[in-house]
């Protein structure tokens, strides 16, 4: 596999939101590339062939959106759930304590 200057594979050099949208960028992309493919085909087999990898692509690049819209819900959920925490311990010191 080719990778851009300097060797480093661009998608594995990014991290979090950014590798997300732009796994889905790149599926895309590939899908509107087999899309293309299949539209300039003259050959059956040929535009089959790019008609699977298009739906395949776009398989693809509906599950990063899916993987992405799970984990920000998860990131609000959980700090929904730290916010809560803290609320609670906040109100548990301002309750006095009775030591006899």
């Amino acid at each position: 596999m080719h990778h851009a200057a300097g060797g480093a594979n661009p998608i594995r050099s990014l991290n979090g939101r950014d590798q997300i949208a732009q796994t889905y960028a790149f599926y895309n992309a590939r899908a509107d590339e087999a899309a293309a493919e299949a539209s300039k085909a003259t050959l059956d087999n040929v535009r089959d062939r790019a008609l699977r990898s298009e739906k395949t692509w776009r398989g693809l690049a509906h599950q990063a959106q899916k993987v992405e819209s799970d984990r920000a819900k998860a990131v609000q959920v959980r700090k929904e759930r730290q916010e809560a925490e803290a609320e609670a311990e906040a109100a548990l010191e301002q309750v006095p304590h009775n030591v006899e």
